[in-house]
């Protein structure tokens, strides 16, 4: 799929290399819109529309740009900015460069596309347009809101009429039926009328569906011949109405994933007259479904969960789909290539039927009839004449012939003959031929719940592992594996699995399903016997493999052993990755295709095979390293040599150690629900599941725990750091009483020098006016007496005034600096007497609490070291009275040991000396009936003993449940203490928080 990002660019190429869509998709290319700026952004589009041709198509974002794309030629324009969203396009008119565009502020504009200038503007809606059907013959067009319908001259682009409603009854869609005069207008209370285009006379009105499946109506689609009308809404059921017969005819009911249907519309055909059979079903999961409305088979769809289409426009000729996606995107889509699969020819009808080997069947062990006959025809019949045989054969020849048939008409052995001529099969059918000879069962809902599950803990972390460049193909393959493990537990605990199922997911990224059953086949049948020594490698089969080498190359496999490269390194790194590690993608296909073409165990055979074409290069290397390599990376091997070399390993193989007799055939997975996967040890499986979750909820518990203490280590060094910054600030605020102390020093001492220095002037200027005044004085001597006199009076009235202001003036600002003293001296004995009673009062109070804290541990260590004393004193004299009635016990034990040492030599004695003795038999009798008797008073004394040695075994059994219960006691007290101390120091630490605030 080729994508194409439009930019900034107002022209270009749609696509750079020749469109070769997909079979699975059919995507020409998927066309975006992304701004280069600072801020880089997608332009979603939000309408796109064909032209009369089929081969050009117009589409606008939501910025108001609008571009056309000609298929044809390879080109795309931007033929219009309108700087607003379009809600509607038609670009089917009669003069072919023009098209129409509804806009967001509820008018419709014409533009010319070729010389990208407003042709006309046309207002009257109200509200935004979201339809505008055009004329076949391209004259009118009507613009659809939701509370009008607007019919216009597209000729002088004047209004002609306007379908008013009521507000109650809203417009679904109005539109021109195609090839007629009609116009079809759809309400939301599902009333549909038809109307004549030029006189506006309704012609006739639709009746209402039955009430059994009546749904309210909210798209339509009409075929090319305007006879059959499609209806559709929020249900799974699709209503097909006869138009020239007025009466509902069909419903259809979608699958069930379908919950309502968003958009309907006929896909063309040039074949069929206009009579569309195939029509296009957009449900709300994003995917439209392309059903056959005569057969009522599903043929095709486009879109998926995770690329879902808003919207979608086919082409007049059906060669097109233009869709747009939920995510802004455009995706262009071949008709062509999606249909490949249901217009392919039929099969042929001749078939070549093949001799057996003569080996196995004699030509009396088959019996074959041959006949020729013709297939009899009617008159009216259409079909041609068909020239048959008819083949009866034995029921060891239908058995053959069933066991080699596959799906979809191939056969198995003719599939070999030609994988045997040309080495592989084709890259075009490769898939489909791999899933006709697995026999896929596409059980889609059983998947489905699979992966419903979600994705399996034991792969949360895959990326981890195994980080993949590709979010996409890490996502599937993360979503394979889960799908497996939730299949069968054992997948979950297999670390080679991703190694294994890799390749394939690489393959079939596009197809889960098909993906997950291609590896769950290769798990039930090639890997037989795999997990047998779970969690260990295949002992067994790597056996089978070793025979198998040392049966065709002996001396290869004691270099093996010489080196001490055993099976699990010259074997299993070449399974457990399926060969992905060793062989290129053309080469890991060529093998594949004869693995899947062959007995499970051609996989077997094949790392054989593989070992031996390398032996060369296999018999130079000395060092593990150097086979660890070899079998980890890829080398200069010929895969065709390799896959002959299988071939003939398969048949020069005894059948005492050949593999195919220890494996089974092949089965394939069935139908519906996957068979159930328990080839395995369960309850190692089990136990390291259990394993794994209790390791999982250690680890949780750690987290917890490491949470926890982090959160202390927060609010430690949180208040930490608030007292330090209490610390600071207490010092900056002292430091600024100092200054602004010293700072009231400073200008007290400068207003004391003012005013001496003024009190210096002022002398200074009265004894230059003593001066002045006697020399005026002197001046003026020789004047008149009066006036001198007066003068005098009034220079001394003068004097005196200046005198007493002076004093006032002084004796004020004495009186102030004397107030302003007192003032400071005042404040600063209350702001002293303030600090020492606060200090006073919060070290009074620290020192309470540290010798309360103090008290509280010394009692605590005396209780404490008392406690520990007790037990010490209990446990010594436990062990004591232990030791006393031990040493009893032996002592008991040593006397008994003593008198039958005793007993014994007597009766040693005795014996010697009846013979020699016998007239003291006598005395002897009497002396072992004495014997007898002191042996019966051991005994009970004995008997005595071991009492009460099980008295003191009570007595000490009870001393130590009484210890025990000591302890559990103390171990109580101890705790209490502990949270006793704990709920201390968080109240001190609450009345520290308390004490701070308020400083």
């Amino acid at each position: 799929m080729q994508s194409t990002d439009l930019g900034n660019k107002e022209s270009g190429k749609i696509w750079h290399r020749k469109p070769s869509p997909a079979t699975r998709d059919g995507i020409i290319v998927n066309i975006i819109h992304s701004t280069s700026d600072y801020h880089p952004k997608v332009l979603r589009f939000l309408n796109v529309a064909f032209d009369g041709t089929g081969d050009c198509l117009i589409a606008g974002d939501h910025q108001g740009n609008i571009y056309v794309f000609d298929l044809c030629g390879n080109r795309f324009n931007l033929v219009q900015r309108t700087a607003q969203a379009c809600t509607a396009l038609a670009f089917n008119l009669r003069r072919k460069s023009e098209f129409l565009v509804a806009l967001a502020d509820y008018s419709i504009k014409c533009f010319d596309t070729v010389t990208k200038e407003l042709v006309s503007w046309m207002r009257g809606h109200e509200s935004s347009v979201f339809s505008i059907s055009v004329h076949a013959s391209g004259k009118y067009a009507i613009t659809t809101s939701s509370d009008t319908a607007q019919l216009w001259d597209l000729d002088t682009f004047q209004r002609k009429r306007k379908l008013n409603i009521r507000q109650s009854v809203g417009i679904q869609k109005v539109f021109f039926l195609p090839l007629s005069n009609t116009i079809l207008s759809c309400f939301k209370d599902n009333s549909i009328f038809a109307w004549e285009c030029d006189t506006l006379f309704c012609k006739y009105q639709l009746p209402a569906p039955p009430e059994s499946s009546s749904i309210l109506y909210k798209v339509f689609a009409v075929t090319r011949d305007g006879r059959i009308l499609a209806a559709g809404g929020k249900s799974n059921h699709l209503h097909l109405w006869c138009l020239e017969a007025r009466q509902l005819f069909r419903i259809i009911q979608m699958p069930t994933k379908v919950r309502a249907i968003r958009h309907l519309e006929f896909l063309p055909d040039s074949f069929d007259a206009g009579s569309n059979q195939v029509l296009g079903v957009l449900s709300q999961d994003g995917i439209m479904r392309f059903i056959n409305t005569q057969t009522c088979k599903l043929l095709f769809e486009i879109g998926s969960l995770d690329e879902g289409i808003s919207s979608s426009v086919i082409s007049p000729h059906g060669r097109y789909i233009a869709s747009i996606l939920e995510n802004g995107s455009l995706n262009i889509y071949s008709v062509q290539t999606l249909t490949k699969e249901i217009n392919k020819p039929p099969p042929p009808l001749v078939k070549v039927i093949e001799d057996l080997p003569k080996n196995k069947l004699s030509s009396s062990d088959l019996k074959m009839k041959v006949t020729s006959g013709r297939v009899q025809q009617s008159a009216k019949s259409r079909e041609s004449k068909i020239q048959t045989r008819i083949l009866k054969q034995d029921l060891t020849s239908n058995f053959e012939s069933k066991k080699n048939e596959l799906p979809d008409g191939l056969n198995k052995k003719r599939l070999q003959i030609l994988l045997k001529g040309y080495g592989e099969y084709p890259t075009k059918y490769r898939m489909f031929i791999w899933r006709s000879l697995l026999q896929l069962p596409e059980n889609h809902t059983a998947f489905s719940s699979l992966i419903d599950k979600g994705t399996h803990v034991a792969f949360l972390n895959l990326q981890k592992k195994y980080p993949i460049k590709s979010r996409k193909l890490l996502r599937v393959l993360q979503r394979t594996l889960s799908a497996l493990a939730h299949w069968s537990v054992i997948f979950s605990d297999t670390p080679y699995l991703p190694l294994l199922a890799f390749p394939f997911v690489k393959l079939f990224q596009n197809n889960q399903l098909i993906c997950f059953e291609v590896i769950a086949t290769l798990i039930m049948n090639w890997c037989q016997h795999w997990f047998e020594y779970f969690p260990n490698p295949p002992i067994n089969i790597l056996s089978m493999i070793e025979n198998v080498l040392a049966f065709h190359d002996k001396e290869l496999l004691q270099h093996f052993i010489d080196h001490d490269i055993t099976s699990q390194l010259y074997a299993w790194p070449l399974l457990e990755t399926v060969f992905s590690e060793v062989l290129t993608r053309e080469e890991w296909l060529k093998l594949f295709d004869n693995i899947f073409s062959n007995h499970p165990s051609f996989l077997l055979m094949t790392v054989v095979a593989y070992n031996i074409c390398s032996r060369a290069p296999l018999l130079n290397c000395n060092l593990k390293d150097d086979f660890e390599f070899f079998f980890h990376h890829r080398n200069n091997l010929d895969i065709n040599v390799v896959i002959r070399q299988v071939y003939h390993l398969m048949e020069t193989t005894p059948t005492a150690i050949h593999p195919d007799s220890m494996l089974h055939v092949f089965v394939a997975l069935t139908k519906g629900q996957y068979p159930v996967f328990n080839q395995y040890p369960k309850f190692i499986v089990d136990y390291q599941t259990q394993e794994r979750e209790r390791i999982r909820n250690d680890e949780l518990d750690y987290l917890r725990e490491r949470q926890t203490v982090e959160d202390m280590q927060a609010e430690v060094d949180q208040q930490r750091v608030e007292d330090e910054a209490w610390y600071q600030k207490q010092e900056l605020l002292r430091k600024a009483e100092e200054t602004r102390r010293e700072m009231l020093l400073q200008e007290e001492e400068k207003m004391i020098q003012q005013r001496q220095r003024l009190a210096a002037v002022k002398r200074e200027l009265k004894i230059k006016e003593m001066h002045l005044q006697d020399a005026v004085r002197r001046r003026f001597l020789k004047l008149q007496q009066d006036q001198r006199e007066m003068e005098l009076r009034r220079l001394d009235d003068e004097i005196g005034r200046k005198i007493y202001m002076r004093d006032r003036e002084i004796a004020a600002t004495a009186k102030d600096l004397e107030m302003r003293q007192l003032e400071l001296e005042s404040q600063k004995r209350l702001y002293e007497k303030n600090l020492t009673q606060n200090q006073e009062a919060v070290a009074k109070e620290m020192r309470a609490d540290a010798d309360a804290y103090r008290r509280k541990v010394d009692l605590e260590e005396h209780m404490f070291h008392k406690l520990i004393e007790a037990g010490e004193m209990q446990s010594q004299k436990t062990q004591k009275v232990m030791e006393e009635n031990l040493a009893k016990a032996e002592q008991a034990c040593l006397n008994t040991d003593w008198k039958i040492q005793s007993l014994h030599k007597q009766n040693c004695d005795d014996l010697q000396r009846n013979k020699c003795y016998q007239e003291v038999a006598k005395l002897l009798r009497e002396n072992r009936r004495k014997e007898i008797e002191l042996l019966n008073a051991m005994v009970e004394e004995e008997a005595k003993k071991r009492k009460e040695a099980e008295g003191k075994e009570f007595d000490l059994r009870s001393a130590k449940k009484a210890s025990a219960l000591s302890d559990a006691s103390r171990k109580c007290f101890l705790k209490q203490e502990i949270n006793a101390a704990i709920e201390h120091a968080d109240h001190l630490c609450h009345k520290d928080i308390i004490i701070s605030s308020l400083l």
